[in-house]
């Protein structure tokens, strides 16, 4: 598996999101993703060896033309890290609220209030 880390890194590009987000519908050559987006072939194909090097894309070469598709395996690796980090997130949370909650009862008997006046 590739650093999850670097897959993140490497998302964190908009260009590089919006390629992923091309190639979730099919394998493409450099020439047809530059095609639909703003930047030149050799930006496209910078972009693809950061998204290859993180193991988000592979590249597959049939004749002359290397095709583009994404990594499902790694895919899947990622949103299984960022699921758990969300699960420890709210786990966290869960933790924070039942404390505050237990602390909130602890406090409602004491009379003192935050209004009183202070002695001089």
């Amino acid at each position: 598996m590739a650093d999850r880390w670097e897959m993140l890194g490497a998302l964190s590009d908009p260009t590089r999101q919006t390629l992923v987000h091309l190639l979730r519908r099919r394998p493409a050559t450099v020439g047809e993703l530059a095609s639909l987006l703003p930047v030149s072939r050799p930006a496209v194909s910078q972009h693809l060896q950061v998204l290859k090097f993180a193991g988000l894309v592979e590249e597959q070469r049939r004749g002359t033309r290397h095709y583009f598709r994404l990594n499902a395996k790694s895919l899947a690796e990622l949103r299984a890290h960022i699921d758990s980090m969300w699960r420890d997130a709210l786990s966290a949370f869960s933790d924070f609220t039942r404390k505050e909650t237990r602390d909130h009862g602890k406090r409602k008997g004491d009379t003192r209030t935050h209004s009183a006046k202070r002695p001089r």
